[in-house]
């Protein structure tokens, strides 16, 4: 799948700091795509939204999904922001983990390698992806 119309996509992030997602931010800049705010957890990132006058088409999340609290704060963000998407990214394969995401509303589940860019943009033209 190419990528389309990538350079009108408005993302947030909510990461951990982690170096891949720095060179996911960098990379997405380059290519065109509006970041409107990063944050390093769900919290802060629930603030920065909560300031935007218009929610981002995608918002890109990667943190310890394992974490009970974490799955905690993505259910009070989704009933926060019902209509926003949410794309996971993380370097576990954990099926459990992604069907309860799945179940949150998350749209995409990305693996570290995979294309970032291609979930953009498959999630924002075409609407729900599975996991």
């Amino acid at each position: 799948m190419e990528t389309k119309n990538i350079n009108r996509i408005t993302t947030g992030f909510i990461n951990d700091k982690s170096p891949v997602m720095d060179l996911i931010h960098d990379d997405l800049i380059t290519s065109g795509v509006d970041v409107v705010f990063r944050s390093d957890n769900v919290a802060d990132g629930n603030n920065q939204l909560s300031s935007l006058t218009t929610l981002p088409n995608i918002c890109i999340i990667d943190l310890d999904f394992s974490d009970k609290d974490i799955m905690k704060q993505f259910r009070e963000l989704r009933s926060q922001y019902p209509t926003l998407k949410l794309i996971a990214h993380s370097d576990m394969d954990d099926e459990k983990i992604i069907r309860e995401l799945a179940e949150l509303g998350f749209s995409k589940y990305v693996l570290i390698g995979e294309d970032i860019k291609k979930a953009i943009d498959g999630v924002v033209n075409s609407g729900w992806m599975n996991a």
